[in-house]
């Protein structure tokens, strides 16, 4: 704790009477303060019970429930595709990335692969998720501390990963494009894929992170409220289960497209001996608010150089899996073409047929922009999961923030929290 606090004793602000105060020390100075739900630095509907000494944070204690969501409820009713619509809410910010992780899970659950196409495009997809929700968490860092130009640079090219969203999924916001053993569409053109990609990653891109960082990095206020503020060490990130951005702040050199790869991240991920997408992962050791927002910055740059790796490399060949698999949906050529894709299509829509899936659980994780993403799956055997338990990165983050703010000021609640970038949907699930 940076700063030494006059004493007292915990408030629990769960109880309904009064009987825990009886031994607290009376320090006349301190009040309880409200900090959210409805807060526009909060940037969701969370709470803080904040327990101030004159202006600096005593004890802060995180409420979340305020979305009553039911989320992980739903993956118990819906079948393995109609979920995908659900799990695109979760982290509204990058909606798809949810999408890719979620179907990750459910086939290999079934025990199937997707094709190379499918493959190279969803790790595509993937990366520009990371990128647009990496530009709205360093924009809003910004505005949370009055740089309100600074959140306008990160803001306005999120628009144009909207526009290729939209050309992909048919969908701007919550794409819900991933289907089992593939997508609901394939590309409508590669070309015009190709093309509208490479313009944001070489036209738009980086004019906006240099115009962000020529801003921010060097601002002697934006520096000075973010520089060995919440700060937390290497050990205490691994013992509160950080992932993500804030754990390699610290200095854990963990991600899991290294430690677990998946889809273009591994070798062999065509199945002819393609070798993993090569990048690097950013790592401090400062730990502090700066800290976070320096290796969201250099993962966008990261994020960046996938995609050129993979855009100029869409194989040909089917989207989906094939027919044969039973698993995924079939082309619409096989649907109007044979009675095999016509038989599946309606089987895998009919409430008493689905998936033929194992009995069993399995859980897999994927490394999204604010850390890792898991899905536990337990499977009895039905077209639906019977328990579909979501591992949140934001959950695990938003609990190490009493341990980073206390001490701090009642201004520092804000910048520490903006670098958290906490989605209040993987909170309340």
């Amino acid at each position: 704790m940076p700063f030494q606090l006059s004493p007292g004793s915990e408030y629990d602000v769960d109880l309904d009477t009064t009987e825990y105060l009886e031994d607290h020390v009376r320090t006349p100075d301190r009040w309880i303060l409200n900090f959210g739900p409805q807060h526009p630095a909060t940037h969701t509907t969370l709470r803080l019970v904040l327990e101030l000494d004159g202006e600096r944070v005593a004890r802060c204690t995180p409420h979340i429930g305020y979305l009553h969501s039911g989320f992980e409820k739903l993956g118990e009713h819906h079948d393995y595709n109609q979920y995908v619509c659900t799990v695109s809410r979760m982290d509204y910010m990058s909606p798809i990335s949810n999408d890719v992780a979620w179907h990750l899970a459910v086939e290999k659950l079934l025990g199937i692969g997707s094709t190379p196409r499918a493959t190279v495009v969803r790790t595509i997809m993937s990366e520009l998720g990371r990128i647009q929700n990496h530009l709205l968490c360093v924009g809003a860092a910004a505005l949370d501390l009055g740089a309100f130009t600074g959140f306008l640079y990160g803001f306005n090219e999120r628009e144009f990963i909207y526009d290729i969203v939209e050309y992909v999924s048919g969908q701007r916001y919550h794409p819900d494009w991933t289907r089992v053993g593939g997508a609901w569409r394939d590309l409508p053109d590669d070309e015009v894929f190709r093309r509208m990609v490479k313009s944001f990653l070489d036209e738009r891109l980086p004019k906006a992170l240099k115009d962000l960082e020529t801003l921010l990095n060097r601002n002697r206020i934006f520096v000075d409220r973010l520089q060995g503020v919440g700060q937390i060490s290497r050990e205490d990130a691994i013992a509160w289960s950080l992932s993500g951005p804030i754990a390699r702040a610290s200095g854990v050199r963990r991600d899991v497209r290294k430690s677990d790869p998946y889809l273009c991240y591994r070798d062999d991920w065509d199945g002819e001996g393609a070798e993993a997408v090569a990048f690097s992962v950013p790592i401090s050791n400062d730990g502090d608010s700066l800290a976070r927002y320096m290796v969201r910055c250099e993962e966008i740059r990261q994020s960046a150089e996938i995609i050129r790796q993979l855009i100029d490399r869409i194989p040909g060949g089917p989207m989906n899996v094939s027919v044969d698999a039973k698993a995924g949906t079939p082309d619409k050529g096989d649907v109007y073409g044979s009675i095999e894709g016509t038989i599946q299509l309606f089987e895998l829509h009919m409430h008493n047929r689905g998936w033929d899936a194992p009995i069993g659980e399995c859980y897999h994780a994927v490394e999204t922009a604010n850390g890792e993403l898991g899905y536990h799956l337990v499977s009895g055997g039905g077209r639906c999961a019977w328990r579909a338990r979501t591992r949140p990165p934001c959950f695990l983050n938003y609990q190490v923030f009493p341990k980073l703010i206390e001490g701090h000021q009642l201004a520092d609640v804000v910048a520490v929290l903006g670098s958290l970038n906490v989605i209040a949907a993987e909170l309340d699930r």
